[in-house]
């Protein structure tokens, strides 16, 4: 499995009475497809996975899957309880998935060895690549991750902590210990803040959570960084993305429940967030309403000098 471009996050929609929306989300996903998106990781921290019963869960992978209709990877995510984890992963499968994205573990801290045991026992209930979240509770270290890419199944490690130094030696560690294809992603809150960074270490694929709501700016961004335009990277992430990043860190949680905000500004009913977050006031959600204005106002302006030499 090979994943590229700019990979997709979906929201999970709930109607009003906070039931699983299908509808809603197969038009979701079937829309980022469309747009471009590289890959789609369903039911992962964006999709409320913290919230979703297991039966919710196979659904919404279900879903993603026969909306996507075969034309990118499918991923889905796993994690919290090892009893929970080990059976998102079968449930995954029965789903259809391509994969699973192994999130922390539930709510405690463990050391190195633990965290490998836990990856161990959740590989070992499913064939299907796993790609190793750090966030969190989940912190390892290079030696370990050098150890986990000796797991078969365990395809790629994702960073959601942005210690570039520790991760410069998780990148070393590997491929100093393997030959084998191996894969590292960045996955903090609104990535594209740190993609430049990233990309000094290496690392080029990311989430794009914006994508979810705006995949002209999200593709843009795209665009501009793996061509090498500077400016236009300059002016995305000057005129929306920090501005963005600054509405996001006013209230926790926020990173998902303005992207959920965000998919119904831009027209789509996916209902509101599950506790404990909280959907974004009034206020705020104006705030949100101008700064996708001024992002989709710069995405014209990435495609002047090719129509004027046209």
């Amino acid at each position: 499995m090979r994943l590229d471009g700019v990979l997709f996050f979906p929201v999970t929609p709930f109607s009003p009475d906070g039931s699983l929306d299908e509808e809603a989300l197969a038009r979701h996903v079937d829309d980022g497809v469309s747009a471009g998106a590289g890959g789609v990781f369903a039911a992962c921290g964006t999709g409320e996975f913290n919230a979703l019963s297991l039966p919710e869960y196979e659904r919404v992978v279900r879903v993603a899957v026969e909306a996507t209709a075969g034309r990118v990877p499918v991923l889905s995510g796993a994690g919290g309880a090892l009893p929970f984890a080990r059976a998102c992963a079968a449930a995954a499968t029965r789903a259809g998935a391509d994969g699973l994205l192994l999130l922390p573990p539930y709510l405690v801290s463990g050391p190195p060895e633990g965290l490998l045991r836990y990856v161990r026992e959740v590989t070992a209930a499913t064939a299907l690549p796993v790609i190793v979240y750090q966030r969190g509770s989940s912190r390892y270290t290079p030696e370990s991750v050098a150890r986990l890419a000796q797991v078969p199944n365990v395809i790629g490690f994702k960073d959601g902590l942005g210690d570039l130094d520790l991760l410069q030696r998780i990148i070393l560690a590997v491929r100093d210990a393997t030959d084998r294809e191996f894969t590292f992603f960045n996955g903090l809150p609104t990535a594209e803040m740190t993609v430049p960074a990233f990309r000094g270490v290496g690392v080029r694929l990311y989430s794009s959570a914006a994508f979810c709501f705006v995949p002209e700016v999200a593709l843009g961004f795209h665009r501009a960084i793996t061509t090498g335009d500077e400016q236009t990277v300059r002016r995305l992430l000057s005129g929306f993305y920090r501005p963005l990043v600054e509405l996001r860190d006013r209230v926790p949680g926020y990173a998902v429940s303005l992207v959920k905000a965000g998919v119904r500004l831009r027209g789509l009913d996916v209902g509101g967030v599950r506790p404990p977050l909280v959907d974004p006031e009034p206020g705020h959600l104006a705030v949100l309403e101008k700064l996708i204005a001024a992002g989709l106002d710069l995405v014209p302006a990435l495609d002047a000098p090719a129509s004027s030499g046209s």
